[in-house]
Formats: C-alpha cells, structure tokens, sequence
C-alpha cells in the first residue's frame, strides 16, 4: 500500500476521543460571555454614556469623540478582565476570508509601562492594503488603508490556544475612500433598504420609524479526517478533489440524511457550538446533511448586518477547532464528486422597529395587505435584477453546484407555493384600473376582505429545486454557496428591493395624488406590478428541460458559468442601480467584476497545476510500478490473461494521461502570456473565459481517464485516500 496513504488509515484508527464538557450547566450562563454587550456596556460604562451609545447602535448614528473615548475606556477594562493582552480590528475584505492584525494593550513608559487602548485607536487603524484584493483601485505601492469601527456589530473576545484578544468588527475602505470589503457596502444597503421600507410601511402604520433587514444562514459542510486531507493535495490546494473514483456506495440509500449523528463528529459539533454560543453566534440546529460526511448548523435570525459577522466567524471558529478533533472542514461547494455539494441558504426579510414581520402574512385584510405589498415587491424585484442576482452567486466553486440535483439552477426564478399564486392572479383579474369609478373605491374601502382573502401561514409546500422560495414569513435565496460570505447577496438583495419599493411609492403617491383612496391606489399598483413580475413566478420543476425552454421564452437568463454571470454586475443597468442607490461607485463596481474574475482565474490555475502535480508525481509512479508487477506475472505465459489485459489498459490510459498533461502545460503558458500583456479588464476576462472553456474540460477529460485508471490498479499500490475511505471512515 502508498507509503502516504497507508499512514493516513493508521492515523484515523487510532484517533483518542475528544471528551466535551459545557462550561456552565446551562447555555444561557454562558451565552454571549466572550461579547461586549449591553450587559457589559452597562457594566463598565457610566449611565449617561450607555444611553448615548446604545442610541447610536440603534438609530446608526455616528458616536461623538467623548463618547468613544470612554467606549475604549470601558472595552479595555472588560476586555482586561476576561486575560485579553491584544486588540485588533477584525474585518472582511475581498479575500473571502476575514483579517486581523493584533497590537498589543501594552505601551512602554519610562522605566516600565501602562496598558492603553485610547478612542482614536478604538476609531481607527491603518493595515496594509497593498497586498488585499482591490481590483486596480490600490496599487501595491500605495499601502495605506483604513479601518473603522461598526458601532453597531459588538466587539468580542477570541481565544486561540492560551491568548485572548479583543476583536473590534470594523469596515475597510482605501486611502482615497473606496470600500475595499463586503461590510461598508452591506451596512450601506441596509440603510438604504430601511429608508424606502419606512415610507412605504408609513402606508400601514405612522409608528413605524425603522424596517431592520434579517437574515438567517444555513451553514452546509463536509468533514473528512486531518490526515486523509493532508495525503490529498487537491484538497489541501483547492479544497476539492480533483480525481477520485466515485464509492460503490454513495448518498443513494440516503440513509444518512438525519441520521444518528456519528460520536466523533457530535463531539466536534458539541465543541464548536459552545465557542459559538460565547462569541453570541446563537446556534440552534445541527444534523447529518444528504450526502455522507455533510453535515449542517443553523441559528436563530438575526439583523442582517451581525448575522453575516457572525457566519464568517462561525466558519473561523469551526476551522480552528477542527484541527484540536483532528477532522479537517471543508466549505468548498463541491468537495467531492457525485454527491451533493454545500449550500449557504440565506433566509431574508424585513421587520419593523414596531414588532411586525412584514413578510408574515396577518390575520385582518389590512395586515394582509401590508403583506402583499412588500411580498409583490420582492418578487418584482427579483425580477427586475435576476441577472445581478445571480451574479451575486456567482463563483469558482458555486459553477460545479448550481444546476447539480441538490442546488437550483443558474436560471433565478421565485417559487410562492400555489395558494399565494392563487391570490396573486385573483388581484390581477379583479382589481382592474380601467374600471374603477367612485362607487368602487368605496366599496374596496369598506369592504376589502372582498379583494384580499385571509392568508395562512405556511400553507403551502417547498420547492427545494427553487433559487429564491418564499417559505411562510421570509425568502430563502437558495443559490449561495457555502464558502460564500453571505454580505455580498444581501447587499444585492437589499438594493434591489429598495429601488423597487422607490418605485412603487412613485406610483402609488401619483394615484393617490389623482384622487385614489389609499388602498385602492396601492391595489392598483400591485396589479400592474404583478404582470410584470410573473415571468420570474414558477412553481414547478426547476431541473426539468422544459422550464428551462419556457424560461427562455420569458426572457429570464441562464448564466451557468461564473465568468458569463459576472458581466452583470457591471452592465449600465446595474452600475446605474448602485450608483443611485450609494452602494458602490462605477469605480468600486468595476473593482469588484474584475476580483471576482481574478479570483476565478487563480483558483482553476491552482487546481489544473495540483492536478499535474498529482497525476505526475503519485499516480503514474504507482502505474508504473503495477505494469512492472504486471509484466513479472505475464512473462513467459503463451495465453492473454487479464494480467496482460490490464497491462495493455494501462499503457493506453497512461498515453491519454500524458497528452492531457501536455495540453495543460501548453495552456498555462498561453495564460502567462495574456497576463504578460496586462490585465485591463477586456484581458482578464478572455483569460477567465479561457479557463472556463479550455483549461476545465481538459481537466474534467484527466479526472474520467485517472479515475479509470483508479478501478485497475492494485488497491495496495494506489497513493491518495480513496472516496469510501474519506467519506465513510467516522
């Protein structure tokens, strides 16, 4: 057996048990403990300065110097007290991934010293910028950029090992003030979205002063053990397997999804859900996943902007304790072939300041009508944006998942469950501009159950094959990827249906304006925004051939590769929309496009050369070595036996290995050569789409012929972990 791989199973047999304890007897005594908090702000901070800040947090305001002095003040005795030496201000810029850079509590003075942590420090810092995504917008000479302080997302405390440090959430812009991160823009649509909620929730209730945007992700992983990972450099490089026979056995019992969960992976479960509940990442559900080795967790929602800090920390923490149960997670969308990728379900809505779900259906025609309106909206925004939406999604990663038989297709659709189709068309039909006349607007005045029915809570079935699905009292945007950070989708989400509620209170206030009764003039323009939105309305088979006929004869987009579903992001449609908005300027979109597209680029270049790698220095070692087991045994036998069979089998597949490598070669030095020539935009896209279109059918062509090759060699010779050996080793 492979010298590497044997050791790999030695290695997993003998694993110890990891015994895991909850720090307190019960989860609310710990909850939260590691977060600077409203317990905590009114703890360490006086009376008056608690009340200002905590009006800052909630109406978003920005906090005065005094203020923040004694804020800083208060985080560096608190944090002081739970052994913290360093601080640092956490951030999420363009990698995917989140960053820090620590500095220490601790100031020499003199003969000795002093612990300091002042406002301007709290405010403010200064990492370097040159080396993060930036798209142009920097160039790595001009170092400098800044983070600042998101007063409203809590500072908290991160422990690794033994040391402690203060982590101060923050957004990252350049030193001209471009947002080099996916916070800035996100706090920015959720402004923006809660500005054109308000006025049209005016409609409904005067009270209402805020509409907070929720989300609630769904976190889809695999888990595989740390020394079958480290034998396979695939995943080490690209966090999926670039070959690997399929195992006879697969998810097709389906007997896992559900299932008892196994004691090493409830224990590592266990272990990460209560470093997650201390950070405040309220955790609630965990289970086995369809495929073998998936599995999922969940919280409870929250407002969209903690919630997206507190899923990008969740996968930092489940990473870093992984390692301490020697498993290794894995976010990538298609770790392993031929069974189910990893999701990161988005679950949205909006709720007012005033307690009220606008996206739940009520119990008097008056809530229901609230209801519908930014029901409608949504959808009409969806439709209006589907292409940006779908860029949104839109990744390296995603491409090998999007239209699989776990994931919805590229095509973005809205699935509303047929009793909601069925008060949508009866809007549609019986609310009729053209023939109201005074007697009408009475009527629908006093008697308007007449025209909206009672509607149920979840009333209807889901649509698992659905992108965007409306699950009872919120929207589930089903496309994203697991490794996604979900800020950007939001972001999108957010914006969009912002502009469409823009454009619905125009309309409404114009026939208000002419004389319409309020509920009519909002009736009216639900009907007419019905029509336009119904293209987008599906409620069947979203993988089945003629829904993606019928969708093109909607004039709805089918974007399946990442580098076509990008260029809608900045297409004069949506530059135009985030440029109205102030979500991003052309510069900053364009910055991102090109990111985006760069980072397509180096994942597929990192995974064709660990493929060559692979094929070059392991698996035609271990070809070579069987054909000369194969050739001792045929020698001087005067019959073709299988001996000689799988000898000829060889040689032809190792031929086909070595032009397929060949091929890769030939193509990676055409791309050195184009990025030689620059990398203008018009230039990194042909190199994407190059990748796309060239580099991957060739590598997909290397994976059948080595995974072929897989099937007959000798199991003792072959190098790399085998699928039923990751996948069903618990």
């Amino acid at each position: 057996m492979s010298k590497t791989r044997f050791n790999a199973l030695s290695a997993f047999s003998s694993r110890p048990k990891v015994n895991v304890e909850l720090p307190a007897e019960k989860i609310s005594d710990f909850f939260a403990s590691a977060v600077f908090g409203e317990k905590e702000m009114r703890e360490f901070l006086p009376s008056d300065a608690y009340k200002r800040l905590a009006a800052c947090i909630r109406d978003g305001k920005k906090v005065d110097r005094d203020i923040a002095d004694q804020v800083a003040s208060a985080m560096k005795a608190w944090a002081m007290k739970q052994g913290a030496t360093h601080y640092t201000h956490w951030f999420q810029p363009l990698t995917g991934t989140t960053a820090e850079k620590h500095d220490s509590f601790f100031m020499p003075k003199g003969g000795g010293g002093v612990e300091e942590f002042s406002a301007d420090a709290l405010a403010q810092q200064e990492p370097d910028a040159s080396s993060f995504p930036s798209g142009g917008i920097r160039a790595t000479f001009e170092a400098r950029g800044y983070t600042a302080w998101d007063v409203t997302s809590p500072a908290f405390i991160m422990t690794v090992g033994n040391g402690k440090t203060l982590c101060i959430p923050t957004i990252f812009i350049s030193y001209t003030g471009e947002t080099l991160d996916y916070k800035a823009p996100l706090l920015k649509s959720i402004q923006v979205l809660d500005q054109a909620a308000t006025e049209v929730a005016h409609y409904f209730d005067r009270d209402v002063k805020h509409v907070n945007t929720t989300l609630g992700w769904e976190q889809e992983y695999f888990l595989v053990d740390s020394a079958m990972y480290y034998a396979r450099p695939d995943l080490v490089m690209s966090g999926r397997t670039l070959l690997g026979r399929r195992s006879p056995k697969g998810q097709q019992l389906e007997d896992h999804y559900f299932g008892a969960i196994p004691e090493r992976v409830y224990a590592y479960m266990r272990d990460f859900e209560i470093e997650c509940l201390k950070l405040g990442i309220p955790v609630r559900t965990r289970h086995n996943e369809v495929a073998p080795s998936q599995f999922e967790c969940a919280p409870m929602f929250e407002e969209a902007n903690l919630a997206v800090d507190h899923n990008s920390l969740l996968m930092d923490v489940m990473d870093r304790v992984s390692s301490k149960h020697k498993l290794k997670v894995l976010f990538h969308e298609k770790p392993f072939a031929g069974i189910n990728g990893s999701g990161k379900h988005n679950n949205w809505s909006m709720g007012t300041d005033t307690g009220v779900n606008l996206l739940s259906p009520g119990k008097t025609p008056r809530t229901n009508l609230q209801f519908l309106t930014f029901f409608i909206n949504t959808i009409a925004a969806v439709n209006r944006h589907e292409e940006l939406l779908r860029a949104s999604v839109a990744s390296h990663g995603n491409e090998h998942r999007l239209g699989a038989n776990e994931a919805p297709p590229a095509i973005i659709s809205v699935f509303t469950g047929s009793y909601l189709k069925e008060v949508l068309e009866m809007i549609e039909t019986r609310v009729d501009e053209d023939k109201f006349d005074e007697q009408d607007n009475i009527t629908l005045r006093l008697d308007i159950h007449n025209r909206i029915p009672d509607i149920m809570l979840d009333n209807t079935d889901r649509n698992r094959t659905s992108p965007f699905a409306f699950t009872g009292n919120k929207f589930e945007f089903r496309a994203v990827g697991s490794s996604a950070n979900c800020a950007l989708p939001m972001t999108v989400l957010n914006t969009i249906v912002a502009e469409q509620l823009q454009i619905f209170k125009t309309e409404v206030d114009e026939y208000i304006k002419g004389g319409d009764y309020k509920d009519v003039a909002i009736l009216k323009v639900l009907r007419k925004t019905i029509k336009e939105a119904k293209r987008v309305m599906f409620e069947g088979d979203n993988y089945s051939d003629d829904w993606h006929k019928e969708a093109k004869k909607r004039g709805l987009s089918n974007n399946k590769t990442a580098p076509v579903a990008l260029g809608a992001f900045v297409s004069e449609k949506s530059v135009k929309l985030f440029e109205t908005q102030g979500i991003y300027t052309h510069r900053e979109v364009e910055a991102r496009y090109e990111i985006a597209l760069e980072n397509y680029i180096k994942a597929i270049q990192i995974e064709s050369r660990a493929l060559g790698e692979i094929v070059i220095n392991q698996v035609i070692p271990a070809c070579i070595e069987y054909q000369n087991k194969l050739i001792t045994n045929i020698k001087g036998l005067k019959e073709v036996g299988i001996d000689a069979k799988l000898y000829a089998a060889q040689t032809s597949i190792l031929k086909q290995i070595s032009e397929g490598i060949d091929k890769l070669i030939k193509l990676d030095k055409e791309m050195f050569d184009l990025r030689v020539k620059g990398n203008d935009q018009t230039n990194v896209l042909k190199q994407a789409l190059l990748y796309c279109d060239k580099v991957r059918p060739i590598m997909d062509e290397m994976r059948d012929i080595t995974d072929g090759l897989e099937s007959i060699v000798d199991d003792e010779l072959w190098p790399l972990p085998k699928y039923r050996e990751m996948l069903f080793s618990k």
